[in-house]
């Protein structure tokens, strides 16, 4: 077994020089093993830091990828002190290593850690974090078209707290993984339920910021509805039970006569740096958009409709069914969603000029 000294002497070597002999192992361990959605593929390294209660995080480390220790008492597994963001690392056809707004990930955080009791990581420190976890797991970033390596910063109460009250200590860590689509058919349109019994969020909870409590609640109406042939659930607001809210992990827009329209977040809806970033892409392309409030019946009533997330990018929904009721949506080609999408990878990729400033090269 390689030694721990070892392993970082490799790492340094890897970060300083990009030599072929010290990339970790061969480059191409990700052709077989990247996973088709997100599941967790192991790799190499993860980035590990800690702050106790009224003090900031300490200078973090990056570590051999494996199981961490955790108090029975940690605030995290007792009270869901806890948040996590999602970004990626993309290999162009050039070799370079890029990631996509990985600052707004770091905004993100702030936002939710102060809802949520717990100190975060400055901007500055939350990017170089996940520049330093894209690095030193860089052998595992697919070749161009192939997949991403998905990035999972996550803030905890890592403490031990026996008394309801925030955790004395958090941990901020990293780790990643390989990934393909998120949905296994994401050619294809997606087929959306959406449910009227259960609700993702209300109004004054933590539904607009980043809390892996927002999650698990889903899981059940999620598993009814595949279990009936359909690829996600969209959800309604918990107070009139009759405005698209999110489907499961991604936000939503609607498409009617060439105006592009999807839910205000108001609290209940998180801010996705996708849904930002393709609204902006939208305005650039002289599309009129609306942030509102959009009840069902003009879901039904649209010609297009598509879902937008760091894991899904940008995905074309083929039909909602609701109350028995089923409506079909264009998709294609020539298609608002597959013309906004073509922008959005085409300034990760580097084939259309970034004229916002979205990528930061790691290598």
């Amino acid at each position: 077994m390689i030694s721990r000294r070892a392993c970082f002497r490799n790492l340094i070597l890897s970060l300083r020089t990009g030599s072929t002999a010290s990339k970790l192992g061969s480059s191409n361990c990700f052709t077989s093993r990247t996973a088709p959605s997100l599941q967790p593929v192991t790799h190499d390294y993860m980035y590990t830091t800690k702050c106790s209660e009224g003090g900031s995080f300490e200078e973090g480390h990056l570590s051999r990828y494996g199981n961490i220790e955790l108090s029975p008492s940690a605030g995290v597994l007792n009270y869901g002190q806890g948040l996590f963001e999602g970004t990626k690392a993309y290999r162009r056809e050039d070799g370079r290593l890029c990631l996509f707004r990985p600052d707004q990930n770091a905004i993100r955080m702030q936002v939710g850690a102060e809802r949520m009791c717990m100190p975060s990581p400055s901007i500055h420190q939350f990017v170089e974090a996940v520049k330093q976890t894209a690095l030193a797991n860089k052998r595992w970033i697919p070749p161009p078209g192939k997949g991403s390596l998905y990035i999972r910063p996550l803030l905890m109460g890592s403490g031990p707290v026996l008394g309801l009250g925030p955790a004395p200590e958090c941990t901020f860590l990293i780790y990643a993984s390989p990934v393909g689509n998120y949905f296994k058919q994401v050619s294809e349109p997606l087929n959306l339920f959406i449910d009227d019994e259960y609700h993702r969020a209300t109004r004054g909870g933590a539904g607009g910021v980043k809390a892996i409590t927002n999650y698990s609640p889903v899981l059940k109406a999620q598993s009814r509805a595949k279990s009936r042939g359909f690829s996600d659930v969209l959800f309604l607001d918990s107070v009139n039970k009759k405005n698209i809210e999110e489907v499961s992990s991604c936000n939503i827009f609607i498409v009617k006569d060439n105006v592009i329209s999807t839910p205000a977040t108001g609290g209940t809806i998180l801010e996705g740096v996708t849904r930002k970033s393709i609204i902006d892409i939208a305005l650039d392309h002289g599309y009129q958009v609306k942030e509102q409030c959009i009840p069902v019946e003009e879901v039904m009533e649209a010609d297009e409709v598509f879902c937008t997330g760091t894991a899904v990018g940008v995905a074309a929904v083929g039909s909602i069914t609701y109350q028995g009721k089923r409506v079909g949506y264009k998709s294609g080609d020539r298609c608002v969603s597959q013309e906004l999408l073509s922008t959005y990878t085409g300034i990760q990729k580097g084939h259309i000029e970034d004229k916002k400033g979205w990528i930061l090269e790691i290598d």
